[in-house]
């Protein structure tokens, strides 16, 4: 008597392949982001990993055809080696809870996945997908100390400057401004180390959708996120200051607090499109491309 064969086993072995290979790599990510984003380790979260998580896995999708289009490779030596020590460094970083030592493990563990079935090859199709991935990790709060110090005072004296220009009783003290009888301390979030971070990933991206071939101007780009988002944080805090000084601290420190963080990005994203589009302007012919 015949047994029908079982579905699962009459599928194609490329599908069976990738739907193996995907759930094997979602039991490893799942219980990472999960502790990053909602559980122990959601102090290391800034809130944006959601949304670079969402557009790396589009760009993914956006490249499926290429990927399954490259010809298949027997696994080699050098795919399976760095799979074995990605493998290695994820158990070491989630058995000794060193955070970013399980998430750097993930990428090298993707990489070799599909190096292993499609060669080292795949990498040229996969490499910006990876590299925009890579802002997800969250930054050494050693670096976040030293960086934001300076930034934070900038941001005030820039800010108190200019409101003062435009005749707002506006003062500071290091990184505090006093408006009226209000004061407010511009912290880490306001100084902008982790939109800048953001941004600075949200530029990549934009430059690589608009597929400029000219590297002049990509690079320029990606230079100029920095100091555009640096603006966009002085903004953000002379709104705050002056919704504070007209509306009461209640107010500046409440619901407009996040909303004005919402308009950091939709600023700083204009700005960047207005400076992609100067630089079309302003370059020469051979590089505006």
């Amino acid at each position: 008597m015949n047994h029908p064969t079982p579905a699962f086993a009459s599928a194609d072995p490329d599908r069976r392949f990738w739907a193996t290979a995907g759930l094997g790599l979602a039991a490893l990510v799942l219980p990472t982001f999960w502790d990053f984003l909602f559980g122990e380790w959601a102090s290391y979260s800034q809130g944006h990993e959601v949304l670079l998580l969402a557009a790396g896995a589009w760009l993914f999708y956006r490249q499926a055809d290429t990927i399954a289009a490259l010809p298949d490779r027997p696994a080699t030596w050098g795919p399976i080696l760095v799979l074995s020590l990605g493998l290695l460094f994820y158990a070491l970083g989630r058995t000794q809870q060193f955070l970013r030592v399980e998430i750097l493990s993930l990428f090298f563990i993707l990489a070799a996945l599909l190096a292993c079935f499609k060669g080292w090859a795949v990498l040229r199709h996969t490499w910006f997908v990876l590299l925009f991935l890579l802002f997800v990790v969250p930054l050494p709060f050693s670096v976040i100390l030293i960086v934001t110090g300076p930034m934070k005072e900038a941001v005030s004296v820039v800010a108190s400057t200019v409101l003062g220009w435009v005749g707002y009783p506006v003062g500071h003290v290091g990184v505090v401004i006093t408006v009226g009888q209000y004061q407010l301390l511009v912290a880490e979030a306001c100084a902008g180390l982790h939109s800048m971070f953001i941004l600075e990933a949200m530029g990549l991206l934009y430059s690589n959708l608009m597929n400029h071939q000219s590297w002049l101007r990509n690079v320029l780009l990606a230079v100029l996120v920095v100091p555009l988002s640096f603006l966009a944080n002085v903004l953000r805090v002379m709104i705050l200051v002056v919704v504070t000084y007209h509306f009461g601290d209640r107010v500046g420190q409440g619901f407009l607090h996040n909303f004005a963080g919402l308009v950091l990005f939709g600023l700083a994203l204009a700005l960047i499109g207005g400076a992609d589009r100067a630089l079309g302007a302003v370059l020469p012919e051979r590089y505006r491309r």
